[in-house]
């Protein structure tokens, strides 16, 4: 099996494609929850294959997209600190803060660097001794086990001048609180797929039992979420609410044990104040107590005052389930990937972003 051509077989997309007509007789709202989901539909067109009744929403699955203002802010301000280097992913760098970005700063002179692996954090305080290396860490549950395994790598090296300043956050509760919303109309969901690979489809029980809403956990390629899209049709049609593992040569109920014990051992749930969202309890990680001496949050002073959000940007209402990147006014005119206003636009996942890329309308 090619993982590539043959999930792109152009025949059975458009047999799919068919079959989702054939089916789809009434409006089905579905969020993607995970922002490679968004960009692979508007790549491959995928909306506009699925008919009449399918409306894809996009959901808080892009985690540069949902970073509030205010950690933003914080990175910033670690960054600015005499005597620091500061490490973080690559599309960190270009959200704005209230003040300034970190790709900003580093014009000014500031050592900020984007970093392909987490590790190299410990290639970079072994080789700067004399320096404070502070690691942003962000993601789903997908990256949390690969900061968690640095921090251990960091421990059985007794380094001293590396921190963290973790912001890693969870699926689950952000979808709970969206789907709490009055407002919000979702009929099916799309789940994510790297981080069912690390958790399992097990975590998406309770929102299908509990908010009686069909999951179909689904790859990236156009088979798969076209095969995941009929699979919401029919349960609609049959009034069934069960979560489908169409990305079963990969993902398992159960995930993977070892990643989620890991993460277990070094972080423990949190609130997290999420952009566009507001705080959700339970939705974050933390560090756990017995770590607290490679806490950036402990160690530093990281109190800011944060400006608020541009009332021009609606990445809040985008995240929220309220909106689309067409309905707002600076969408491709004052707000670009190469000027961005707001986060959405800025993220390789972000759904203003893919609009951008590959429609631009």
């Amino acid at each position: 099996m090619d993982l590539i051509n043959d999930f792109r077989d152009k025949d059975l997309i458009f047999a799919i494609s068919k079959l989702i007509k054939q089916k789809s007789n009434k409006p089905l709202n579905i969020m993607e929850i995970c922002g490679g989901h968004t960009h692979s539909i508007m790549k491959f067109g995928l909306n506009e294959l699925v008919g009449e009744h399918i409306n894809f929403i996009h959901g808080p699955g892009c985690p540069v997209c949902v970073m509030p203002k205010n950690r933003i802010d914080e990175a910033c301000k670690l960054a600015s600190m005499p005597d620091v280097i500061f490490c973080t992913l690559a599309d960190m760098l270009r959200v704005p803060g209230s003040y300034d970005s970190l790709l900003k700063l580093r014009s000014k002179g500031h050592d900020i660097r984007a970093l392909y692996s987490p590790l190299d954090s410990i290639k970079i305080a072994t080789q700067n001794p004399d320096k404070k290396v502070i690691f942003f860490a962000i993601g789903f549950e997908t990256t949390t086990p690969m900061t968690a395994n640095v921090i251990k790598k960091c421990i059985e090296l007794d380094l001293k001048n590396l921190f963290f300043h973790i912001n890693h956050v969870r699926v689950p509760e952000p979808v709970m609180a969206i789907m709490n919303d009055k407002d919000v109309k979702i009929d099916g969901f799309l789940g994510p797929s790297h981080v069912s690979v690390i958790m399992g489809t097990k975590i998406y029980e309770k929102i299908a039992n509990d908010y009686k809403k069909p999951i179909a956990v689904s790859g990236f390629e156009p088979l798969d979420i076209l095969t995941g899209v009929l699979n919401l049709v029919q349960q609609q049609n049959n009034s069934t609410y069960e979560v489908f593992n169409e990305y079963s040569r990969i993902v398992t109920r159960e995930g993977n044990i070892k990643a989620q014990n890991l993460i277990d051992e070094y972080f423990e749930i949190c609130d997290f104040n999420w952009r566009g969202l507001g705080t959700i309890q339970n939705s974050g990680y933390k560090l756990r107590d017995k770590f607290k001496r490679l806490d950036a949050r402990i160690n530093f002073d990281c109190s800011v005052v944060s400006k608020p959000e541009s009332k021009a940007c609606i990445c809040g209402e985008i995240l929220r389930a309220k909106a689309k990147p067409y309905d707002c006014k600076v969408f491709a005119k004052a707000c670009t990937p190469q000027t961005p206003i707001g986060s959405c636009m800025v993220s390789g996942e972000g759904a203003c972003a893919a609009y951008y890329k590959y429609t631009k309308r």
